[in-house]
């Protein structure tokens, strides 16, 4: 069966560590001459920066208070299904940018907060690449996890995930420690019933645990290094992975379980390599010859 337009997503909750995950998939596309259509998460969420407050109120006076970027109703995940359903068929779709900061925001004159407008997808990639909260999500009628060819979860032990947040919200946005665990609490009913369910559709699972002590995440002073952690890789279908060629490649790894690898945290980043590039290499020869 041919992949026509293959969709690799990337799934993991704020603060779970995808953007460096991403950054490893650039550089095997860059590698392997692939042009990839890459999609942040965030810009198919509903509500800008400024509105977002607003709903958050509106929540709160309603007694709500689990409203979240988490949940359903704070994104356009039915935006989202079409955008992998239509690229899958056709290699087209409609997008947006959410820009994080001003260094964004400005060349396009908007402030930052903001969504750019819709547009379709430049023509001629050879995939489309996202990264964000809901790249397996599955919330009533809606199931964007059947529209993608490769699903990868990345998926820190959860005091480790809170630390990676508490260390970027603060450093990066300014957020004081109060702001940052009472967000952790209002999200926590959605990553229970919308976040984790997505880590069981995944094809591979990276999740890092630390070997260090992060018992309180709110009173840690630095975020463990890849060399104080391991990477336990998990793999739904084990039967296509050559692990004893990852073994000999990843130096003091091993197998938990017939289906996991552990590796050291500093290997993260050439397991994935190992891991990787033959499945995408693999979905683009799945592709129908073009015509030239």
């Amino acid at each position: 069966m041919s992949v026509k337009h293959p969709v690799v997503a990337i799934t993991g909750s704020s603060g779970a560590g995808t953007t460096s995950v991403t950054r490893t998939f650039q550089e095997i596309f860059r590698r392997e001459g692939i042009n990839a259509a890459i999609v942040e998460g965030d810009s198919f969420h509903r509500f800008d920066r400024n509105e977002m407050k607003l709903a958050l109120a509106e929540a709160e006076q309603q007694r709500n208070l689990t409203f979240s970027h988490f949940g359903p109703e704070a994104n356009l995940l039915s935006e989202l299904e079409s955008l992998f359903r239509e690229y899958g068929d056709s290699g087209v779709g409609a997008v947006r940018r959410y820009l994080h900061d001003d260094e964004e925001a400005k060349p396009f004159g908007q402030p930052a907060g903001t969504f750019t407008q819709w547009e379709e997808l430049a023509p001629g990639s050879d995939l489309l690449f996202y990264e964000g909260l809901h790249g397996a999500a599955v919330c009533e009628e809606i199931d964007v996890s059947r529209y993608a060819d490769l699903l990868v979860g990345v998926v820190p032990i959860i005091n480790l995930e809170w630390i990676q947040k508490v260390h970027r919200d603060k450093t990066e946005r300014g957020y004081s420690s109060e702001a940052i665990i009472d967000t952790i609490l209002r999200r926590m009913p959605d990553y229970v019933k919308h976040i984790c369910p997505q880590f069981s559709r995944t094809y591979v699972n990276f999740q890092r645990v630390p070997t260090v002590d992060t018992s309180n995440p709110f009173t840690a002073r630095t975020i463990p290094t890849a060399d104080e952690s391991f990477v336990v890789i998990r793999f739904a279908d084990p039967k296509v992975i050559d692990f004893p060629y990852l073994l000999s490649m990843l130096h003091d790894s091993f197998m938990s379980r017939p289906n996991c690898v552990v590796v050291p945290g500093g290997k993260m980043d050439l397991a994935m390599q190992l891991i990787f590039t033959p499945l995408i290499l693999r979905l683009m020869d799945k592709r129908p010859k073009r015509l030239r």
